[in-house]
């Protein structure tokens, strides 16, 4: 049976991007970057928004203001275009430009679910913050694991991260700090019906 990881890169106040923000915020630092290029092989899962703006930088398109990738940046995209991925959209059209991409059509929450029932290893979501809210209010993610950057982008932020989430306990399984600035805290993640005080009389 596969393990479905949800796993955030974010500001200390929850948002998924900035503009005008390189990517990482322009904080990765070497351990950092070291403990990426040891994670294990993993199929991505992401939706129709991401995979256009992925597959945009995989073929060479430059976020918005910047000249060129920064090597790190063009290191993380050349990683992911290696790995297995799988988009769930209605409106994305076959075949899929981008290399070693699959696309499916079926309802993302069943389909992930028989992939987790029939498959082994470790699925993961990038992005795509309605994918990731869905598969966690159906129960589906084993494992709920954020990045957090030191930075707050009150007022250039961009994709919040927990809008329209339910309530969700989480229990902490791993937590790291990298180069004295990034945190990484690793749950898992327990739905609530309610919150504790608001269980039916």
């Amino acid at each position: 049976m596969s393990e479905l990881l949800v796993d955030f890169i974010t500001s200390l106040d929850g948002y998924a991007s900035g503009k005008g923000w390189p990517g990482f915020w322009g904080l990765e630092g070497p351990e950092y970057l070291a403990w990426l290029g040891e994670q294990p092989e993993v199929t991505y899962l992401m939706g129709a928004n991401t995979y256009r703006l992925m597959s945009g930088f995989a073929a060479g398109e430059v976020p918005e203001g910047q000249d060129e990738f920064r090597a790190e940046e063009e290191a993380s995209v050349d990683e992911l275009t290696q790995a297995s991925k799988v988009v769930f959209s209605s409106s994305l059209e076959e075949p899929l430009t981008w290399a070693n991409s699959t696309l499916v059509r079926d309802d993302a929450v069943e389909a992930v679910r028989a992939m987790k029932e029939n498959g082994s290893g470790l699925l993961s979501t990038i992005g795509s913050l309605s994918l990731c809210r869905s598969l966690l209010r159906a129960g589906l993610v084993d494992r709920f694991r954020v990045g957090m950057f030191p930075v707050i982008t009150g007022a250039t932020g961009a994709e919040r991260i927990y809008d329209g989430y339910p309530d969700v306990a989480l229990e902490m399984i791993e937590h790291r700090t990298f180069d004295g600035r990034i945190q990484l805290v690793e749950y898992k993640p327990r739905v609530l019906e309610h919150p504790p005080l608001g269980a039916p009389a």
